[in-house]
Order: C-alpha cells, then sequence, then structure tokens
C-alpha cells in the first residue's frame, strides 16, 4: 500500500485518521495541504476515484460562499487548488483509490 493523507493542521478527522493507519502500523505520508497544497494531476486522480468533484467540497469552510456561485466545474477545481481550505479532510489516496473524511470501514478494506 501506498497511503497518502492529505490534511489541515487543526482538522480532527485528519488526526484520527492518521492514528487510525499507525495503530495498524500501516505506512502513510502526511501531506499538510497548509504548506503544500495538492498538484493538479492529484486532485484530477482524487476527483475520478470520488465520481466527482461534491465530495471535496467542504460546506462548511469559511470561504464556502466564493465557491458556491462559480457556475463551471473548472473554475471550481481552480479556486480549490488555490485555497485548499474549501477542500474537506482528510483526503486519503492508496494509488487510485480514494477517501474523503474518516472512513476507517473502507480503509480496512485495502489491506
Amino acid at each position: 500500500m501506498n497511503i497518502q493523507i492529505f490534511g489541515k493542521n487543526k482538522c480532527f478527522d485528519t488526526k484520527k485518521a492518521e492514528r487510525w493507519f499507525k495503530e495498524r502500523r500501516i505506512k502513510y505520508q502526511l501531506v499538510s495541504l497548509d504548506k503544500y497544497p495538492m498538484s493538479r494531476g492529484e486532485f484530477d486522480s482524487v476527483r475520478r476515484a470520488l465520481g466527482g468533484l461534491e465530495p471535496l467540497i467542504d460546506a462548511s469552510a469559511r470561504g464556502y460562499a466564493s465557491l458556491a456561485y462559480l457556475a463551471f466545474e473548472e473554475d471550481k477545481i481552480e479556486r480549490l487548488l488555490d485555497d485548499p481550505r474549501l477542500m474537506r479532510t482528510p483526503v486519503v489516496r492508496n494509488g487510485r483509490l480514494a477517501t474523503v473524511g474518516y472512513c476507517p470501514e473502507t480503509w480496512a478494506g485495502w489491506q
């Protein structure tokens, strides 16, 4: 397994996901979206795995209004890449598979 956890420093679910993998001694790479935003290729891979853009959008984020009124999906993607605080976290990738949020049932099936 090649696990990557994309998360925010103050995100409780990111910390829970990190703990879940640690407890099972599964190696992972933690990527702080605050310092290192996702590349376009990583973002597109996650978006395809999730079946669209909507699961990645955090409707409770402060800047959500600036994203909600964008008409075109490409504009929303650019906004999410520019401001990762608008993204739901953690985003957990295992190759071409991905989840958003705390999903231990799905991760258990990856082993």
